[in-house]
């Protein structure tokens, strides 16, 4: 049985399509990542490998401007890397790393080892849904994925839903380290609405027993599974999963 089999089914799936609902304040002490998937030249892996590394350690290895590279292992886009540049907030792009230096050794080092580049988001966290204290992703490398998309006619449901989520994941036993994350831009086709993100330790994990369910039945109610069910089919259009794998070298650590 897959771990959290589920708990993963739960909190993976859903998806906003209004720039209203994705603006969570005007405060800017949120949450946010700049993501970029590649597609990269597999017969010059060594090289991007080694340019990729050396260009995060010069100009994103710290603050606002680090990076995080992850390969995905899974789904529709197995085989292309993520590079991952936060925690930022919009006015930290106003300053970030550009110039000839870095746009040179980009263009020079990088680029040319890659085929594809593939779109370029901005996912900002739910802080208040969202069960993300201190999660080091050295001790967690391997990130469960869910791309997410629903009926807009029910999105007056998502408010509801996710908190009986949240706090059914934050009752569970032990540390459930997970992020609800919104996309900041309209995706029209692309469906990749919100990103739904879990943290394991290893692969095995996902041998482990899930107790998603029962822990709901304590928290919210056994009266309310169904009801709980039925809400997460109506509001799902579609979803994908991905496995990425974090990659502690590329990421110039």
């Amino acid at each position: 049985m897959i771990k959290n089999s589920i708990f993963f089914q739960a909190f993976f799936v859903l998806a906003i399509l209004s720039t209203n609902l994705n603006a969570q304040d005007d405060s800017t002490s949120y949450v946010m990542h700049e993501s970029l998937m590649v597609t990269p030249d597999n017969t010059k892996l060594a090289l991007l490998g080694e340019n990729l590394r050396k260009h995060n350690i010069k100009f994103h290895n710290e603050g606002a401007f680090n990076a995080s590279v992850f390969t995905i292992s899974t789904g529709p886009n197995a085989g292309n890397m993520i590079w991952m540049m936060g925690p930022l907030t919009f006015k930290d792009l106003d300053s970030r790393p550009s110039g000839d230096a870095h746009d040179k050794d980009w263009r020079d080092n990088v680029m040319p080892y890659i085929k594809k580049f593939h779109t370029i988001e901005y996912w900002r966290l739910d802080a208040e849904l969202s069960n993300m204290d201190d999660v080091d992703i050295n001790v967690y490398p391997i990130v469960m994925v869910r791309y997410a998309e629903v009926n807009d006619e029910m999105d007056f449901l998502i408010k509801p839903f996710f908190t009986m989520v949240s706090k059914t994941i934050k009752a569970m036993e032990g540390d459930n380290p997970w992020g609800l994350y919104y996309n900041e831009f309209r995706q029209g086709d692309l469906g990749r609405h919100i990103a739904s993100v879990g943290f394991l330790k290893n692969w095995s994990e996902m041998d482990e027993p899930g107790t998603f369910r029962k822990t709901f039945n304590e928290t919210i109610g056994e009266n309310e599974w169904q009801r709980f069910l039925r809400t997460e089919q109506n509001m799902l259009k579609n979803s994908w999963d991905e496995i990425w794998e974090y990659n502690k070298y590329l990421s110039g650590k």
